[in-house]
């Protein structure tokens, strides 16, 4: 069957969750320019099933949890594969992430035999026909990146302390509402639509802080790194956050922004190396990096007080200078290099431990697992753990626990030292 020729604005457009609040925000930055954006179904066992009937079982487990998110929409009774769309970007290089694509069009056009749309807007097919606004959605989906790894950093520093169970959620989920209904504003100039969401941020802000909470509980600090859809997305990692938290755990996590950042800063690298560093591409890389710094500040400034214990780099290159002396970014690249860095700047900050969440068999978890016991040995014995998920529902709370020990033991022992 060809694919209908239904433009993206005449469909409904679903986008994976990564992590829920960066797809609930990333949905409205498209209804923003007039597309009709919805997240994903939450994605649980029956999702994962729909897609494990598909595959050979060498694909890694984002691919299986996004691909299963799209089944479930075709299974919905109003389901309508003419007027549906998934955003499904892709890449060059080795990891599967690159096979995300042609295995989902495989089984949507081939074994299922439909015309639904599989989208990634960029300028390579005249941005999906957004046209014009693609300059505009380019910017406001990275205000809603921005906007929802505070939200979600906000929701982390403060669930662990509150008094009355569930009080953190509901601030957020009231948050996000708020903060989506902002994004998803059209026809408002760029400067009114970052102060209407640095208002809204605010708001939410001010709903964490009304929160009683109990601060004076002693908490052990635990830095998340790994990949980057598994660490966000909650079944993905079975909701290993709350479990850390039970056991007395704050997370700090590695957010999805700083991962874009990294990209704009290796296309800047890329450039150099080209000997394209007086060039119109430079120029045009350089503005970017500049819009997308003002923006971050703007709106990262309502927080500065509140995160003052949790603080991110002012660079990218400051968590990769880090990585350099056991995974330098000229010999590695993507996540693996993130990772690495982001644990040592944790350590630098006084987290008691880190743990490195990934898909299993996946290559940034195995080579970053292979470098870590270094790490660990010359800082003392520093807590790094690997946990590799599968979707199987393993018990981890003995792994856990003992990881969460070896933090305690880390913590104290390092305050006796500087006591």
């Amino acid at each position: 069957m060809e694919m209908s020729s239904l433009p993206l604005k005449e469909r409904t457009l679903y986008i994976p969750q990564m992590s829920y609040e960066g797809a609930a925000c990333m949905a409205a930055a498209f209804r923003s320019i007039g597309v009709n954006a919805q997240p994903t179904p939450e994605d649980d066992i029956h999702s994962y099933e729909l897609a494990r009937r598909y595959l050979s079982g060498d694909e890694c487990l984002p691919e299986a949890v996004t691909l299963g998110g799209f089944l479930k929409i075709a299974e919905r009774p109003d389901y309508d594969p003419e007027r549906t769309a998934f955003l499904l970007p892709t890449s060059n290089g080795p990891c599967r992430y690159g096979h995300y694509l042609p295995l989902a069009q495989k089984v949507f056009h081939q074994i299922r035999g439909e015309a639904v749309m599989f989208t990634a807007p960029t300028s390579n097919d005249g941005y999906g026909g957004i046209g014009d606004e693609a300059q505009t959605l380019v910017r406001t989906g990275w205000r809603a990146l921005v906007a929802a790894d505070l939200l979600r950093k906000m929701l982390l520093i403060t669930r662990p302390f509150e008094i009355h169970s569930g009080m953190s959620d509901q601030a957020f989920n009231v948050s996000l509402e708020d903060i989506c209904s902002v994004i998803a504003l059209r026809n408002v100039s760029s400067r009114k639509k970052l102060l209407a969401l640095a208002d809204a941020l605010k708001r939410s802000h001010d709903r964490f802080l009304s929160i009683p909470v109990d601060r004076y509980r002693f908490k052990l600090v635990i830095g998340i790194v790994g990949e980057i859809f598994c660490r966000h997305n909650h079944f993905s990692n079975n909701h290993l956050f709350r479990r850390i938290e039970k056991l007395g755990g704050i997370v700090w996590i590695s957010d999805i922004a700083e991962w874009v950042l990294y990209t704009t800063d290796e296309e800047e690298m890329r450039l150099r190396r080209y000997g394209k560093q007086l060039s119109f591409q430079m120029l045009g890389c350089k503005l970017k990096q500049a819009v997308m710094r003002h923006d971050e500040h703007v709106l990262s400034s309502i927080f500065v007080e509140s995160f003052a214990e949790y603080p991110e780099p002012k660079h990218v290159r400051e968590i990769l200078e880090l990585a350099r002396p056991y995974l330098p970014r000229e010999g590695a690249n993507g996540e693996m290099v993130m990772s690495m860095g982001k644990t040592l700047w944790y350590q630098q900050k006084g987290v008691a431990g880190v743990i490195d969440i990934s898909p299993f068999t996946c290559m940034n978890g195995i080579i970053t697992e292979a470098v870590y016991p270094r790490v660990s040995r010359d800082f003392r014995g520093f807590p790094i753990r690997v946990f590799y998920f599968d979707a199987q529902k393993n018990d981890l709370n003995n792994d856990l626990e003992i990881f969460m020990e070896l933090a305690a033991h880390y913590a104290a022992h390092k305050k006796a030292s500087s006591g």
